[in-house]
């Protein structure tokens, strides 16, 4: 028989096929790890903006797990598309404690500084205990012989000058409030809930003109804040409603926040978890007896980027099952201001368990920029942001976990993160995707603008300007973009710019009373930042009425989500073979 050369490759034809395959797909894995490699600094950034967190094999992981929420949790009802009172506020707030400061000179330079930085907004503590010291209606510090008022009055008097709002935290009853005296605890609340009501009612009533908002209690849901005993919603309700109308009362123009939950999964007595909490709250009756929500935004274990949103996670993330709360039970036209935000730059060396997570000097300072801009960006029903916390008087607390949230040393040094902020805070402010009311502090006025009353509007008040050369000028950051207007017989025009290109020119003009009209400035523009100039063109007997701006992101839904398994897919390849690579170095 003899021999023919093509027979070997005759008898593995058959098979080619497959292991052209086989190699194709072995080369697309290889040149989707290549490219992986060359992008890893951009997609590693990308990772860490969806888990929040840092290291690879976390991030692949935090990944799956996201992919997995989302296809399996239902969706979150946020509402974002909805007016929302006190949402359009300057974003930037810090905690302090300036009446532990002793030297007056320390005092103004500690507020210098919050100004300085940028922060418009200081969550300041006016302890019931120190300011009704003694007895029922008796405002006298007996122990230096002064009123009691006059730390807090200099506060006020400081932040008013430096062009800071106060937001006031009412709370730590004194001993004489409660029969037991502190054997409770010094935070339990006080036996007649009247003596609360009538503290608030003096603060109010004392600050009416300089302060408007006011906070009460704090995290009543967690041990101690609720003293030696069981937490219970329904006795908060009715201490928040006694303090609610008598502040009320003080002052009718005054905003009223709730006390900031605590992030916890504990299920009781002494703490309890902050959603199964709030909805107790809510069928204690507590809708219409608070102006916003507070909640509390740690970090903790990852950063601002972690989208994991779950019952099971106390993350960045939770405000949003907080408000998920709110919406299914009516309160989808309230804010929430985040009390207290940031990440414990814990030292390494630090003794104990880090309890609130642990991250770098560079971490947190990077951390607290990025909650900022994801709460814009993301949440159009996030006011305020209250970093947690300026500085301490004194170092006597460097054993303690909490001091290292600090934004400056006792010594007035600032940290990282101090200078982090002041450099974000000074950045122009844009409008994201949302429904955005006329005071919004991202929108620049100028001419003539004049508030006006009327309940048709969406949260009854609009701007009007009669004539024309009034301008409205605003930066937003998405695709599409309206004006939300009234419409009548006596409506004026508009001209619309967007991006300096042709002007656009809308009549107001209706035969009937139309509110709440949303009127398309632009459309289908690509995703970015676009600038937006609206000028009055009317007759000096016609008006324009503007209410709101709505922005909006538009995108493939199924993008985002094509785009997360196809880099989970190939992160995993890319593990897998680092682990083939190990287990190879480690044979030879």
């Amino acid at each position: 028989m003899s021999f023919r050369p093509n027979d070997r490759v005759r008898r593995h034809t058959p098979h080619s096929p497959v292991l052209r395959i086989l190699g194709s797909i072995l080369l697309v894995c290889l040149a989707l790890v290549i490219v992986m490699w060359l992008c890893r600094s951009p997609i590693r950034a990308y990772l860490s903006s969806m888990t929040g967190e840092e290291d690879l094999t976390e991030q692949v992981k935090g990944l799956g797990r996201l992919l997995v929420l989302r296809c399996t949790q239902p969706d979150l009802q946020l509402a974002a598309s909805v007016p929302i009172a006190h949402a359009g506020v300057n974003p930037f707030g810090v905690n302090a404690f300036l009446e532990q400061e002793v030297e007056p000179q320390k005092l103004e330079l500690a507020v210098q500084m919050i100004r300085d930085a940028g922060f418009h907004w200081v969550r300041q503590e006016f302890p019931w205990e120190d300011i009704e010291q003694s007895a029922r209606g008796d405002f006298w510090d007996h122990k230096w012989n002064k009123s009691a008022w006059e730390k807090y009055d200099r506060i006020v008097e400081l932040s008013s000058e430096y062009g800071l709002e106060l937001i006031v935290r009412l709370g730590n009853p004194p001993a004489w409030s409660r029969a037991d005296g502190d054997a409770r605890g010094s935070f339990a609340p006080p036996d007649d809930l009247a003596d609360f009501g009538n503290f608030v009612y003096a603060v109010v009533e004392r600050y009416k003109g300089k302060v408007t908002h006011f906070q009460i209690w704090n995290e009543p849901n967690i041990y101690p804040e609720w003293g030696e005993q069981p937490v219970d919603a329904t006795g908060y309700v009715q201490l928040l409603q006694a303090a609610y109308r008598r502040a009320k009362e003080a002052n009718p123009e005054c905003v009223i926040l709730s006390a900031g939950l605590a992030q916890t999964l504990e299920t009781g007595p002494r703490d309890l978890n902050d959603l199964t909490y709030l909805q107790q709250m809510y069928d204690a009756g507590v809708r219409g007896y608070f102006d916003i929500m507070g909640v509390m935004a740690y970090g903790l274990w990852t950063g601002p980027g972690d989208h994991r949103t779950s019952p099971e996670l106390t993350n960045f993330s939770r405000p949003q099952l907080i408000r998920d709360i709110m919406v299914r039970n009516g309160d989808g036209n309230k804010a929430l201001w985040a009390t207290e935000v940031g990440w414990n730059a814990l030292p390494p060396d630090f003794a104990s368990f880090p309890t609130y997570g642990r991250v770098s000097l560079e971490q947190q300072a990077r951390y607290a920029v990025q909650a900022y801009q994801r709460a814009q960006q993301e949440w159009p029903w996030m006011g305020v942001l209250n970093y947690w916390f300026f500085k301490r008087a004194t170092d006597t607390e460097t054993d303690q976990a909490f001091y290292y949230f600090r934004l400056v040393e006792p010594d007035f040094s600032p940290l990282p993160v101090y200078n982090a902020l002041k450099d974000y805070a000074g950045t122009s402010p844009s409008l994201h995707a949302g429904y955005h009311q006329e005071t919004h502090w991202a929108l620049r006025w100028t001419g003539q603008w004049d508030p006006v009353e009327d309940g048709r509007a969406s949260l009854g008040a609009m701007l009007r300007s009669s004539g024309s050369g009034n301008e409205l000028l605003l930066t937003f950051q998405g695709t599409d973009v309206e004006l939300v207007v009234h419409r009548d017989p006596d409506g004026g025009t508009i001209q619309v710019s967007v991006d300096d290109g042709p002007t656009n020119t809308i009549s107001l003009h209706s035969e009937e009373s139309e509110y709440c009209v949303r009127v398309p400035l632009a459309q289908r523009l690509q995703n970015g930042p676009h600038n937006v100039t609206i000028s009055t063109a009317s007759a000096s007997d016609q008006h324009v009425d503007i209410d709101a701006i709505v922005v909006q992101r538009k995108s493939a839904p199924w993008i985002p989500y094509v785009a997360g398994c196809a880099v989970l897919v190939t992160l995993l390849l890319a593990l897998r073979w680092r682990h083939h690579g190990r287990a190879a170095q480690a044979c030879t």
